[in-house]
């Protein structure tokens, strides 16, 4: 039994939607429903634990990311047996990254049980953090082998393109530097904001080039906000016609 908040006796309608989704999408039948409700309790909202105790799912959420990193090397690890650690590291990154979840949990109808403050405006990574409290969740209510058989097989082979992300050119700030060196244009990156009022602190970078502030992102460190706002960059100069993805000698 999972020790740190109360378990309800009474099942309301919110409770029976959870299990239906439990069971039908992810296919895992709970022995502790109350674990997978606080997984969805996101930050901006919270329930009642023991002796009125304040909780939400962001320690689900620590948890969960740890697991969901294990599951998805351990899957590669299985899946490409003759790829190197340099692909599988990014096959990895790709997967895991905050829009990699959050388009997953959307996928997957996630999105609609989650309980937040609408009063507090928009959350860019609350379906991706949500996705890892889940996996969390499934983790301490029955252990690491059904976590794994959830992801992979109900998540994963029915909602994850692997093919697609295999072949995704991931690495935007590589392709920004490397246009940046072409052209002779400064690249460069800068932390402009770090959000520590949670478990696990969120890093705001913004993309210079030659010194004037271009697009922004923000993600759990500081690397994965780089990707992010050179992505958005690369994207906004490709659509401006500054650069180009064509090859540079054609036949």
């Amino acid at each position: 039994m999972f020790p740190l908040f109360r378990k309800s006796t009474n099942i309301d309608n919110r409770d029976k939607e959870l299990k239906l989704f439990l069971k039908n999408i992810l296919r895992c039948k709970p022995k502790n429903i109350s674990i997978y409700k606080l997984a969805l309790v996101h930050k901006s909202y919270f329930i009642k634990g023991k002796n009125g105790f304040k909780m939400n799912n962001e320690r689900l959420e620590f948890l969960g990311d740890a697991v969901l990193s294990a599951i998805v090397a351990d899957y590669l690890f299985r899946k490409y047996p003759y790829q190197g650690e340099g692909f599988l590291t990014e096959m990895r990154s790709k997967i895991v990254s905050r829009a990699s979840l959050n388009k997953l949990a959307h996928k997957i109808g996630l999105t609609q049980h989650i309980q937040y403050s609408r009063d507090s405006g928009q959350f860019l990574s609350m379906d991706g953090d949500a996705f890892e409290a889940i996996v969390g969740a499934i983790y301490l209510d029955k252990g690491y082998k059904s976590a794994y058989k959830v992801i992979t097989k109900s998540i994963f082979s029915l909602y994850l393109d692997i093919d697609s992300i295999e072949k995704s050119d991931w690495n935007f700030k590589s392709k920004l530097i490397d246009w940046g060196q072409k052209t002779k244009q400064k690249i460069s990156y800068q932390a402009v904001d770090v959000t520590d009022n949670s478990t696990r602190k969120q890093y705001k970078v913004q993309v210079f080039i030659n010194e004037e502030p271009q697009e922004t992102a923000i993600d759990f460190s500081i690397k994965a906000a780089e990707q992010l706002a050179s992505e958005k960059t690369y994207k906004k100069l490709l659509e401006a016609k500054i650069i180009s993805d064509e090859p540079e000698n054609r036949p």
